[in-house]
Order: C-alpha cells, then sequence, then structure tokens
C-alpha cells in the first residue's frame, strides 16, 4: 500500500487498490474531507481521483529518468454519490507515446454505478531537461 502522508491523497482517503502496467485502481471514501455542502462528493474530489490514479499509472511506466505530469483532463459527472459510500476508480492505458500517456479512468460507486468517466493526457518530462 502507497502511504500518501502529508498529501492532497492523504487527506482525501485515496489508496491505490491494485496496479499492473496499463491498469491502477483506486478506492476513496465520501466524507467531509470529499463531500461538497449537499452531502454529495464533489467533482473535484474526483478529478484528484482520477488524476492520481492516470499519474500513478504514467509513473510506473516512466523509467528512472522520467516524470509524468498531467497536461489536460476532460471529465463528465454522470451521477451523485452520497455521503458514507466509497468510490472505485479504475484507471486503463489507452496510448502509450515516447511523451504523452492517454487513460481513461471510470469512476464507480460501490454498486458499481458509473459516478464519472474521466480521460487524461499525461506529458512525459526528462528530470535532466526541467
Amino acid at each position: 500500500m502507497i502511504e500518501w502522508k502529508d498529501t492532497m491523497m492523504g487527506a482525501l482517503g485515496i489508496v491505490i487498490t491494485n496496479e499492473s502496467k496499463g491498469s491502477v485502481e483506486a478506492t476513496m471514501p465520501v466524507n467531509n474531507n470529499t463531500c461538497q455542502r449537499y452531502g454529495i462528493l464533489h467533482g473535484g474530489a474526483s478529478l484528484a481521483l482520477a488524476e492520481t490514479v492516470a499519474g500513478f499509472g504514467s509513473e510506473k511506466l516512466c523509467d528512472e529518468n522520467e516524470i509524468p505530469c498531467g497536461l489536460n483532463v476532460s471529465a463528465n459527472h454522470i451521477a451523485a454519490v452520497q455521503i458514507g459510500q466509497t468510490v472505485t476508480a479504475t484507471g486503463k492505458l489507452l496510448f502509450k507515446g515516447k511523451s504523452t500517456h492517454i487513460w481513461n479512468v471510470d469512476i464507480t460507486d460501490e454498486s458499481g454505478k458509473l459516478i464519472s468517466t474521466v480521460r487524461i493526457v499525461n506529458h512525459i518530462i526528462r528530470k535532466d531537461k526541467e
């Protein structure tokens, strides 16, 4: 399990639950840290979860002299989730180029219902050229 101490991911309760080359899964509770004032999951928290999944997945595909950096995100929020539930984000690599990775991340509720679908483009930066 990844430790996200003193990070946004830790504050939101994001936990990587499964990973393989080109696929990442993570969970996040819908609680006071991740919901909006109406007691439902905040779209911004959903985006943070999706970007975490895609970034972690890209990081695993990079060599030791590369880091992923988010370039673009596009999301469709489809349904609401009430406080007290846990959502799961499943990211799949769609394209792996030399300088970009494209991911699709689907976020579902505990019953498997689609909550959000997010497309993320990560730019791969060489550490020695920053």
